[in-house]
């Protein structure tokens, strides 16, 4: 389906839409804007040093209510597929061991 034609299933395009599709520019989800944000902060204020989860944390709080339950979805889908390239890398490396 071209991205100017609406599907019946969902809200017809915006002008916006239409632009960002069209120069092919990334989704930014609004928990990714803001775990970025959460990490500038945290490199500008803590510069000693902090743990990777205090930035999804202080990002998750920043979320207003109706933004959580898709950020949930999106960091377990993205802890799948971190676990999932672990397992590729490691059968490759297997594999390369094996031959060798």
């Amino acid at each position: 389906m071209s991205d100017n034609v609406p599907d019946p299933w969902f809200e017809p395009l915006t002008e916006f839409d239409v632009l960002m599709s069209q120069n092919q520019m990334p989704h930014i989800s609004p928990f990714q804007a803001l775990f970025d944000e959460a990490e500038e902060l945290l490199l500008a204020t803590r510069p000693e040093g902090f743990e990777p989860e205090e930035i999804a944390a202080l990002a998750f709080e920043e979320l207003p209510e109706s933004e959580k339950a898709a950020a949930m979805t999106e960091l377990f889908y993205t802890y799948w597929a971190a676990r999932e390239q672990d397992r590729r890398a490691i059968a490759r490396l297997e594999a390369g061991e094996s031959r060798g």
